[in-house]
């Protein structure tokens, strides 16, 4: 009895001496807010490191109203060497009779500008930290009215999305995925093939869009 009465008087002078730890603190829909949109930040910058190591112009519009986050300029690599034989090329058809000049210049000046003006595309980026069913969840959307609805052709041309866990990307041309307010992406280590692994680490698709072509 002595013994336990002992034992009993260690513990709560343990307990006593023990530093207060105080319970997590619930966060709030601000600091939710906060952590979100600190995250988009951290994708968008490193977005635009690796576009950047890929040749592209990077671009950020002014505010937040627009629902693109970064404009890329699409670098053409071939350019140069199509210049030079547009070059030969005029220089063979250069016309030998002063009738056809005027008809000549028209069709050089055409041609340079068309080389000249930048081709420019609108990218939204999203990111993805969380899995559900052993994929990562992205949502593909914006509210409005507290709906979710998918992203027009007339808003962006391509969503990017940054699996933060495994520093990878998706490349998603939106006419691709239109109508969709959620993919998702599989994780590198899962075998069995999924429905958008052939869009991981697509980069090449930012080559092959319209644009917006300015003047």
């Amino acid at each position: 009895m002595r013994k336990r009465e002992v034992a009993f008087r260690r513990r709560k002078l343990r307990l006593a001496q023990a530093p207060f730890v105080p319970p997590p603190r619930q966060k709030t829909p601000f600091d939710r807010e906060l952590t979100t949109k600190r995250r988009g930040e951290i994708s968008e910058l490193a977005f635009a490191l690796a576009a950047a190591r890929r040749g592209f112009g990077i671009s950020k519009p002014f505010g937040d109203s627009n629902r693109y986050d970064i404009i890329l300029d699409c670098q053409d690599r071939d350019c140069q060497d199509r210049d030079c034989q547009d070059r030969d090329c005029h220089d063979r058809d250069r016309p030998d009779q002063e009738g056809d000049a005027h008809d000549w210049q028209n069709q050089a000046r055409q041609n340079l500008t068309a080389q000249t003006r930048p081709r420019l595309i609108r990218v939204h980026v999203k990111s993805s930290t969380q899995m559900q069913n052993g994929l990562y969840h992205l949502n593909a959307q914006r509210r409005i009215n507290g709906r979710a609805v998918a992203y027009k052709l007339s808003e962006i041309d391509f969503i990017a999305a940054y699996v933060i866990p495994e520093d990878s990307w998706f490349i998603f041309p939106l006419p691709h995925i239109l109508g969709l307010t959620s993919l998702l992406l599989s994780p590198k280590r899962r075998r069995r093939p999924s429905l958008y692994d052939s869009y991981r680490e697509a980069w090449h698709h930012l080559n092959e869009p319209d644009g917006l072509i300015f003047a």
